[in-house]
């Protein structure tokens, strides 16, 4: 490639007088080191002529010539196809200016009508907002107009089942890459949208020889923004900040409906439209990279991560992140360029990003982090430890520079188009491993394996395990079903038992979410969660089989979504009895059927052979709607369930089964997280009010409102919780969130305010604790448990600090401690949970992880026998003789057993007990240990793990009293991700029987009565 300027271009330069301006005349701007040395630059058109004022504006606002190269200092021109200026009336990287979709939609709908090479395309679904989302499609004429056959191409290369080697040699000579650039996922990062608009453009238009190489073989795919409700809050944002120059300006609080940051940790769960839009148009077009444009470092880091590096992902592909990151590198430094790097940022580990769209599926998933700044502004920024120099960083960002939204377009446009270029003159190399990573992905079953995972038949809960299949084929996973019992060495597996098949294009993908990871705590720290296998994370039980032989099981594969039919069996009339087996299907009914008379059995039972767990519904025909039987049987089929008709109802305790009126509530510092809960009951169906935190200290009367209050997770101690967005003045101006003439889009949030200032401030705390006392029950999730603790309303309930733990978004075994509590209705007797390194819940002010509850004698291993005797015991065996599991031997005396005192259930030695009895809460009052973390042994079971022994034996879920109410504390988070639903039937229970939560509580033995031995609620089971 003739890398000389052209004399065109220097005409050009001098015609627009740029040479008062950033460089000489004839020198690339980017290059201008050394005006006797010309810079090499990209070949231009000898008739092309350029948009002069277009022109004008690129150089005027770069604002160093270093940030310039020849493939962006200038805009050709055209008479037929309108430049972004012409629509929008600004050009790309003017100062102050962001564009609404509607208005980045309406330039890409010009140029479609205006030339043959651009072609939009409307998403699957609607955002949840009901925005539409683009897919733009840019390359030659005919490349265009020949779509059908170039994405027919890639779906063969996608299956070698499909094809042979000769075949797929002709199909590399044949075909074209798609090259997909994906703008703005991530709302604050406001460059990409813009750059994308003069992208497209310049493909469609520009005759250079370089931009001509591109079209040739590489067909771009242009996504103008994804999040593109959050797209247009932004604007709003920006354009109150700017109309509202001095005043205290809120946060992005909402981006799309639910999540913010968060909508790229979507790709495991594909709750959101956006994810499945990307995933269904990956799967229509199966593009060679999928490039996602963020903007979070300095200048621009170019992906490629420190690791370690996901381990079931073909090294193939991990050599392609790096191949195309150093190409970008070596010429953007060849230009002058300075901050160019990669590897020092992201680890590489976690497949929950919307890249691994492309990952997961044999192609490249790749990303950029462009220097921003939030907005359009010009501004000096300083940059602090990415400006040292490092190995992986030779020429890193300047500590401080003037920046501009152009050197951000600059830097993003001219790195991309090296990377298309450099694609499509290696079209053959990336289309023939795109073949190849497709052909050992099927290959996998017999190579490295494992040869199938299979979802067993009898799982107690058929509907959860349907869901876990259907998310599997959301990302084109085949599974099939076992058409008769089948064996292997693994086992017995019974007929209808789901088989994920090894042996296909998207192994890779179905063995990376059902597999279980190890995160190493020596490696570096992890950017995002370490542990994400779905099996355990959704209580369904999936069976790793490396036997070859279930290869050969009859088996049929599924078209379509799988369902499970509920049904109605037998035919009594006194009433219906649904077993309780922890799924969500069974909140849902309770809901849809509000007006019906239901019952929990309070302990377990039979009905005939057939056994039922505590928590079943029993559902009386006597005093409910005549048309109950209809209604049933209609819901239970959707759902799901089987409800057994019964001519005797059994005789079991129970209780009515409440209908809650539940609140979610929402900070206006943060609603990152909570979202999470928002989608979770959406999805289902369950009824909810939104509120702010702000409308608990408004409200004195709050258990005339609702019944269940829900905080979800939000970072910050419990005093910045309560103060909120803090209010400095009464003559300080508010700081709002809602529809105005400049907001327009702020309207459509979940939740808007005159005010973001204030939170529930303590007399919220103080409504809050009415609330409870009342008859209500709080929920809290993670380190807001620090609320009703830290401000009194609950007590015998701290927050221990961690020391040594490193336990950063793993998943953990816990078991139930109180298998009568009906938070733990349904379960068996173990459970995995998520959890993210706090909090480090306590009870007994420290007497022994048993607390004052139920639970007792705890987990042992380090955690719960260490309690009354000292820190230092739970932390292992002091330094001295022998392994890790030798006693200790202490020289000069005959060995002696240590044995930790006598406890009850309150966890506190008995020669202490009367004496502290005076500062212990009644018995009744006491925190009741509901789920209980494992021992140090049996802790993990995905992600890291270091320092465990300050987790085993902790509380994973507490229920502590607090006049006729409860607080429900969660350690584990319930509902992360669209990843937990084993978890989601805790949060249910505990709000369905809201009233009466204190069932199945064990009578707690007074000070003063005789202790027999250990006994504790374990010993019900």
């Amino acid at each position: 490639m003739n890398h000389s300027i052209s004399r065109r271009t220097k005409s050009v330069f001098t015609h627009l007088a740029l040479s008062a301006m950033l460089f000489s005349p004839g020198v690339n701007p980017a290059l201008a080191q050394d005006a006797k040395k010309p810079a090499p630059a990209a070949p231009q058109s000898q008739s092309q002529p350029v948009d002069k004022e277009y022109t004008e504006s690129i150089i005027k606002n770069t604002t160093d010539k270093m940030f310039l190269t020849e493939f962006v200092d200038h805009l050709p021109a055209s008479d037929k196809v309108p430049t972004p200026a012409k629509i929008l009336g600004y050009p790309v990287g003017a100062p102050n200016k962001l564009t609404y979709t509607r208005d980045q939609y309406r330039y890409y709908r010009e140029l479609e009508k205006a030339t043959p090479r651009v072609k939009v395309f409307t998403a699957p679904e609607k955002s949840e907002l009901g925005r539409e989302q683009l897919l733009v499609v840019v390359g030659d004429e005919s490349s265009v107009a020949n779509l059908a056959k170039y994405k027919e191409i890639t779906a063969k290369l996608a299956d070698p089942r499909r094809i042979n080697d000769d075949d797929a040699k002709r199909l590399v000579g044949e075909g074209k890459a798609f090259y997909w650039a994906s703008g703005s996922i991530h709302s604050p990062e406001t460059g990409s949208p813009e750059m994308l608009m003069e992208l497209a453009y310049r493909l469609a238009v520009e005759e250079t020889p370089f931009i001509q190489e591109i079209r040739k073989n590489v067909i771009v795919m242009i996504t103008p923004t994804l999040e593109v409700d959050g797209r247009d809050m932004m604007v709003d944002l920006y354009n109150w900040r700017k109309a509202n120059d001095g005043k205290r300006a809120p946060s992005l609080l909402y981006w799309g409906k639910y999540v913010a940051h968060d909508n790229n940790r979507d790709s495991l769960g594909m709750a959101l439209a956006l994810t499945r839009n990307q995933m269904a148009t990956f799967l229509e077009y199966h593009p060679t990279i999928l490039h996602d444009l963020h903007e979070s470092q300095s200048f621009l880091y170019t992906s490629t991560g420190t690791g370690p590096y996901n381990a079931w992902l073909d090294p193939i592909v991990i050599n392609e992140w790096q191949t195309l990151a150093y190409h970008e590198i070596e010429e953007m430094t060849k230009r002058g360029v300075p901050g160019v790097w990669t590897h020092g940022f992201y680890d590489g580990w976690a497949p929950n990003y919307m890249f691994y769209v492309a990952n997961g599926h044999n192609s490249v998933g790749r990303f950029y982090e462009t220097q921003g700044n939030g907005g359009a502004d010009t501004r000096m920024i300083t940059v602090t430890g990415q400006s040292t120099r490092e190995w992986y960083r030779p020429n890193p960002p300047l500590p401080r520079v003037n920046w501009s939204i152009r050197n951000n377009v600059n830097m993003q446009q001219s790195a991309i188009l090296l990377a298309m270029n450099h694609v499509s003159l290696n079209k053959e190399k990336f289309l023939n491993n795109f073949y190849l990573k497709s052909k050992r992905s099927v290959a996998k079953a017999r190579t490295e394996g494992p040869a199938a995972w299979v979802l067993p038949g009898d799982d107690p809960r058929p509907t959860e395990a349907a869901d876990l299949v259907n998310l599997l084929k959301m990302q084109g996973c085949e599974a099939h079903r076992a058409d008769k019992e089948f064996e292997t060495k693994e086992g017995k597996f019974p007929a209808g038992s789901y088989v994920v098949r090894m042996d296909q294009p998207y192994s890779r993908m179905a063995d990376m979410l059902l597999d279980t990871q190890y995160y190493n705590v020596n490696d570096p720290r992890p950017y995002d969660d370490t542990g994400w296998t779905l099996g355990p994370l959704r209580n369904v039980k999936t069976v790793r089989v490396k036997d070859e032989k279930v290869l050969d099981a009859p088996m049929t594969l599924i078209n379509g979504m799988a369902k499970v039919t509920g049904n109605v069996a037998g035919a009594g009339k006194a009433g219906y009895v649904i077993n309780h087996t922890a799924e969500s299907a069974l909140a849902q009914l309770r809901f849809r059927l509000k007006d019906v008379k239901m019952n929990a059995a309070e302990d377990t039972f039979k009905i005939g052979e057939r056994a039922f767990n505590a928590g079943s519904f029993i559902i009386k025909s006597e005093g409910n709607p005549g048309d109950l039987d209809a209604r049933l049987k209609k819901e239970v089929i959707e759902l799901g369930l089987t409800a057994q008709a019964v001519d005797k109802l059994p005789e079991v305790a129970q209780h009515a089964l409440a209908v809650p009126r539940i609140a979610l509530v929402h900070t206006w510092t943060n609603t990152q997280n909570e979202g999470w809960y928002r989608v979770e009951f959406d999805h289902l169906g369950i009824p909810y009010d939104y509120i702010s935190d702000q409308v608990i200290g408004k409200t004195p009367n709050l258990r005339d409102k609702w019944d269940v209050i829900i905080w979800g997770p939000v970072g910050g101690a419990a005093q910045s919780l309560v103060r909120g967005v803090p209010k400095r003045s009464d003559t300080e101006a508010p700081i709002p969130w809602q529809k105005s003439d400049v907001t327009p889009n702020m309207g459509q949030s979940p939740d808007t305010t005159a005010d973001m200032r204030g939170g529930m401030g303590i007399v919220g705390v103080a409504n809050l604790q009415k609330f409870i006392e009342e008859g209500g029950l709080f929920v809290t999730v993670g380190g807001n448990a620090s609320i009703p603790i830290d401000f009194g309303i609950t007590e015998g309930v701290s927050i221990q600090e961690a020391r040594t733990l490193q336990a950063r978004g793993s998943i953990m075994n816990a078991s139930f401690a109180d298998r009568k509590s009906p938070i733990a209705y349904g379960y068996d007797e173990k459970l995995a949970v998520y959890f993210n390194q706090a909090p480090l819940l306590q009870t007994g002010g420290g007497f022994g992880a048993g607390g004052f509850g139920g639970g007792g004698r705890g987990a042992g291993g380090g955690g719960a026998g260490a309690g009354f005797s000292g820190a230092g015991q739970a932390q292992g065996r002091p330094s001295g003789r022998g392994g890790v599991n030798d006693p200790d031997v202490i020289q000069g005396r005959k060995p002696v057993t240590a044995q930790a005192p006598p406890t009850g259930e309150d966890g506190v030695p008995a020669e202490f007990r009367e004496q502290l009895a005076a500062q212990q809460p009644p018995p009744e009052m006491r925190p009741r240990v509901v789920l209980r973390f494992a021992d140090e042994k049996d802790l993990l079971v995905s992600g890291m793990l270091a320092g465990g022994s300050e987790l085993a034996g902790k509380p994973a879920v507490l229920d502590v009293p607090v006049g006729k109410g409860h607080v429900v504390m969660f350690a584990n988070n319930p509902m992360w991700r669209h990843e937990t639903h084993g978890s989601f039937s805790m949060l249910f229970n505990a709000a369905l029987n809201f009233d009466h939560l204190h069932v199945g509580r064990s009578a707690p033995r007074r000070a003063n009565q005789p202790q027999a031995g250990q006994g504790n609620e374990d010993n019900d089971q």
